[in-house]
């Protein structure tokens, strides 16, 4: 048996350490919690996209009785920029987050669907899209969503 070692990098920072583009980006992602519909959780969580061509696209997770039938920020930000802009790849996504007490002191990471859906999008244009995620006390800086999961499942893998 062989042991396989898969090392990813993910760096801290402060939000004045980022280029003033992506420090307006978070602000847009923590501005998107603000559209959350979260009766049953009280857990808000804002996306905001830039894509390829400029425009910047948010989402706020959507809650309901059934459920299943809800959504999160970072599917519904997607979803919205690939039904406006399909032609403009995803080049940035900041994700933001907040309970009854305000924002989180650390980041919040993207669930596991939404983590796939990322690596997808990435798949499908051939270009990575760099991750902020934001905590009051640090921001996690990712380049890929292929450092959120490593071993991929994407087109390729069903050849």
């Amino acid at each position: 048996m062989k042991e396989i070692e898969i090392k990813i990098a993910i760096r801290s920072c402060d939000v004045s350490e980022l280029p003033e583009d992506e420090q307006v980006l978070i602000e847009k992602a923590k501005n998107a919690t603000l559209h959350a519909y979260s009766p049953y959780s009280h857990f808000s969580v804002g996306a905001a996209l830039q894509l390829e061509n400029g425009a910047i696209v948010i989402g706020a997770n959507q809650e309901n009785a059934a459920f299943p039938s809800g959504t999160c920020a970072e599917r519904s930000a997607i979803f919205a920029a690939q039904s406006q802009f399909p032609d403009s790849p995803i080049i940035k996504i900041a994700i933001a987050a907040q309970n009854e007490n305000g924002f989180l002191m650390d980041p919040i990471t993207p669930c596991g669907a939404c983590r796939q859906v990322i690596l997808g999008i990435e798949d499908r244009y051939g270009k990575k899209i760099r991750i902020l995620l934001y905590g009051l006390k640090k921001i996690y800086v990712i380049e890929s969503a292929k450092d959120l999961m490593p071993l991929s499942f994407v087109d390729s893998s069903m050849s």
